[in-house]
C-alpha cells in the first residue's frame, strides 16, 4: 500500500519533536494514517488529503491540540505536524488491537455480551459527557467514530478532529443517518452542537442495543433508491420512530426487520422510555432531548440488573427493581431473579441495586453518590460473589478492598470482614463498607 508519505520521511511536530514515518496503517475519507517513530515511542500520524487540508481544518486541529485534552477514552490530537509543502496532520496514540470498529458488530461478525454492550453504552455516554463539559461539541457521533472492546465494553473515540468549541459553525455537520433532524433539514439557525450531539448519541445507543436504526421501519423498506433526497425525508423532513406509541406508519416489518422487534420486546422499560422520549418529542424539540446524566443513571441500573438464565446461561437485561423477571430471550425458560445488594452511599444519599448473580461484583463507583466515571474493570473491584469451595450452591461476598468491613447478621450479631475474607451471603445481612452501607435482600 502506497500513500502520500514515504517510509523514512522525517517531519517535525509543533513541539519540536522529530517524527519519522515507518509504515502506512490505513486510509479514510479525510486522509491517511501512518505509524511513526518519535522520541517518546511509536505514535500514529493522521495526514490529510490535499482536498481536505484546508485552512479551516488546519485551524481546528491546532485549536484541539492547544486544548491539551487528556482523556484515555479519546485518541486525541496531541501535536500538530506540517511539512514544507504545506501538508499537515496530527499525532495521536496508536489504536490498541483489542478495540474493534462497530460495523462488524452490526453485521454480527463480532461476539460480545449484553453486559459488554451496556458497558459500552455507559462508557460512550460518559466519554461524550466529559467532552461536552469542557465546552466541546463532537458533531459527528456515529458508528464510524467509536471503537469498543467486545470483551469489556471499553470504548475509544477516534477521529476527534471533527470536534469544535461549542458554537463554532465551521467544519462538518455529521453523518446523515445520525444527524439531528433540524440539521438534515437545514433549519434556519440550526448548527451542530451539544444539543444535536444528544440526538446522534441516542441513535448510536439504540443501534448498539437494538442492532437497528430507530427511524428505519416500513418507510425505509418502501424506498427503491435511498438517495440523498430520500435520506433527507427519512431522517429530517418526516422522521418517525419505529416504535412511536401514537403512530405505527413506520413500524418495523416483522419479517424483514424482525430482529429489532425482538430486541425491543425484551429491552427493560427504563431504556424503552428514554428511547421513546428522545425519538418522539425529542425529534422535534432539541431542548428536551435526553441528557447524558439520564442515560448514565439508567444504563448503570440496567447493567447492574443483568441476570444469567439458569437454563441456557445467556445474559438477560431485566427492569431494575422488578420482582418478576419474565422469560429468557434465548431459550424462553423462566428467569430466576437472584437476591440484590442494595448499596446506600454517603450524602448526598443514593441507592445502587446490584443483582447478585454468580459473577456479581461491586466496584468503587457503587460506593459514591455521583461518580465522575464508571469503571467495571478489575482495578476498581471492591467485592465479588464467590462460591464456597466445598459447598456447591453456597455463596459469600469476598472483600476485595483494602478496608475492613463490619457485617451485621439478621439476629444482630456482628463480624469483621478483613480484606481477602468472605462473609456468607444471607438475606438481611448488613455491611458497612467503609462509609457506604449495604444490605442483602431477597427478590
Amino acid at each position: 500500500m502506497t500513500g502520500m508519505l514515504d517510509s523514512g520521511t522525517l517531519l517535525t511536530a509543533d513541539d519540536g519533536e522529530e517524527v519519522q514515518v515507518t509504515e502506512m496503517l490505513g486510509a479514510g475519507g479525510q486522509g491517511e494514517v501512518y505509524r511513526v517513530k518519535t522520541t517518546s515511542g511509536d505514535k500514529a500520524l493522521k495526514w490529510y488529503f490535499p482536498t481536505c487540508a484546508t485552512p479551516e481544518q488546519e485551524a481546528i486541529v491546532q485549536e484541539l491540540v492547544a486544548r491539551d485534552f487528556d482523556d484515555d477514552r479519546f485518541l486525541w490530537p496531541t501535536a500538530y505536524v506540517r511539512d514544507e509543502r504545506g501538508g499537515f496532520g496530527y499525532l495521536m496514540d496508536i489504536l490498541p488491537g483489542r478495540f474493534k470498529r462497530l460495523p462488524p458488530l452490526f453485521a454480527r461478525q463480532l461476539r460480545t455480551t449484553p453486559r459488554a454492550l451496556l458497558a459500552a453504552c455507559l462508557y460512550t455516554v460518559e466519554a461524550y459527557q466529559a467532552l461536552h463539559s469542557r465546552g466541546i461539541a463532537y458533531r459527528d457521533i456515529s458508528w464510524g467514530n467509536i471503537l469498543f472492546d467486545p470483551a469489556t465494553g471499553e470504548v475509544l473515540v477516534c477521529d476527534n478532529d471533527n470536534a469544535v468549541v461549542e458554537g463554532d459553525s465551521s467544519g462538518i455537520s455529521g453523518t446523515m443517518k445520525f444527524m439531528a433532524p433540524e440539521l438534515v433539514r437545514g433549519d434556519t439557525g440550526a448548527r451542530p452542537g451539544t444539543q444535536t450531539d444528544l440526538h446522534s448519541l441516542s441513535v448510536l445507543l439504540f443501534m448498539l442495543l437494538m442492532n437497528h436504526h430507530p427511524l428505519e421501519g416500513k418507510r425505509e423498506l418502501a424506498i427503491r433508491c435511498l438517495d440523498e433526497a430520500a435520506e433527507k425525508k427519512l431522517y429530517g423532513k418526516q422522521p418517525l420512530f419505529v416504535f412511536d406509541p401514537d403512530d405505527d406508519a413506520n413500524a418495523p416489518d416483522p419479517l424483514e426487520q424482525g430482529t429489532v422487534v425482538t430486541t425491543w420486546s425484551v429491552a427493560p422499560q427504563a431504556l424503552r422510555d428514554l428511547f421513546t422520549h428522545n425519538f418522539t418529542v425529542g425529534l422535534h424539540d432539541p431542548t428536551v432531548r435526553v441528557r447524558e446524566s439520564q442515560w448514565r443513571d439508567v444504563l448503570r441500573a440496567v447493567l447492574d440488573s443483568v441476570v444469567d438464565c439458569a437454563h441456557c446461561g445467556r445474559q438477560n437485561m431485566t427492569q431494575p427493581g422488578e420482582t418478576i423477571a419474565g422469560t429468557c430471550w434465548s431459550c424462553s425458560g423462566a428467569l430466576i431473579l437472584p437476591p440484590q445488594l442494595i448499596v446506600t452511599t454517603p450524602l448526598p444519599r443514593a441507592e445502587h441495586h446490584i443483582r447478585l448473580h454468580r459473577t456479581a461484583r461491586v466496584h468503587a463507583h457503587h460506593l459514591v453518590p455521583e461518580p465522575t466515571r464508571h469503571d467495571y474493570s478489575d482495578a476498581t473491584l471492591v467485592a465479588e460473589l464467590t462460591e464456597h469451595p466445598h459447598k456447591p450452591g453456597k455463596f459469600g461476598l469476598a472483600n476485595r478492598s483494602d478496608k475492613a468491613w463490619t457485617g451485621t447478621r439478621s439476629d444482630g450479631t456482628t463480624q469483621q470482614v478483613a480484606p481477602g475474607q468472605t462473609v456468607p451471603l444471607r438475606s438481611g445481612l448488613k455491611l458497612d463498607l467503609g462509609g457506604a452501607q449495604a444490605v442483602v435482600r431477597a427478590t
